[in-house]
């Protein structure tokens, strides 16, 4: 049987050569990854949550499912999944509107909430994975759904795009207070420097005689770059013919 525990190795925000490519990262306790089934490939075997547990390289909890054929597996807790719950995953047809239950987009009712989008037919979840979050089926066309992200961004996806019913929990994660510096260590975070507290060579909002402000109509990056009001998406995106109504990024 596939182990579902590996090393979480650390790069500390470095790149394969040696470079801080992400800044303010490194020092974190040693983890263990638990490999999560993004593509839910066990098709109309019905799965039992064995066990709901803590994952420390993410925000939501995770379910070990055991399948009625031995196999076992890892994948997001939704609202309401408990241990003893039954699921399954089917793509003939639909399945019954339970959270944890996962099946294509084109057999969800309209108004159905949930997670671990995929983008691509096939390709396993990648969108909407983080503690709390949901999105809404909004409408069909023939083999097109529209979706209502957690951003407030419609997107149009294919019917074939597979998705799991529910809202995940533990919506209560962005409320949560490390309550001192040393849990951030913990987590890998580095302390921060503030820009206006440095020299003006090493930030734009340096320098300056006592408290003094950034000096400027809008805040910049250490890199000189603007970051109010700023869009961040680029206009050539291929997926950009796939949204239907954008949020405030783009």
């Amino acid at each position: 049987m596939k182990p579902l525990f590996q090393i979480n190795k650390q790069s500390s925000g470095r790149n394969s050569s040696g470079k801080i490519t992400v800044r303010g990262r490194g020092g974190r306790q040693k983890r263990y990854l638990r490999l999560i089934d993004w593509k839910r490939i066990d098709y109309d075997i019905p799965a039992r949550v064995e066990s709901i547990e803590y994952d420390p390289n993410r925000s939501t909890q995770i379910a070990l499912l055991v399948y009625a054929n031995g196999k076992k597996n890892y994948i997001l807790v939704p609202n309401d999944l408990k241990a003893g719950d039954k699921v399954v995953t089917s793509i003939k047809g639909p399945v019954d509107i339970k959270a944890g239950n996962a099946t294509l987009l084109k057999y969800l009712p309209l108004g159905t909430p949930v997670h671990n989008l995929e983008i691509r037919p096939g390709k396993g979840a990648q969108m909407v994975r983080s503690a709390g979050q949901q999105a809404l089926i909004q409408s069909k066309d023939e083999n097109q759904v529209l979706v209502k992200l957690p951003s407030g961004q419609v997107r149009i996806f294919s019917g074939d795009c597979k998705a799991t019913i529910g809202a995940l929990g533990n919506a209560h994660h962005k409320e949560e207070n490390l309550g001192k510096a040393g849990r951030s260590r913990l987590l890998g975070w580095r302390p921060q420097v503030r820009g206006v507290a440095q020299d003006p060579r090493s930030h734009p909002h340096g320098g300056g005689e006592g408290r003094s402000g950034i000096g400027m109509s809008s805040p910049k990056s250490p890199w000189g770059k603007k970051t109010l009001g700023v869009k961040t998406r680029k206009k050539t995106k291929y997926s950009n013919k796939y949204i239907v109504k954008g949020n405030k990024t783009n």
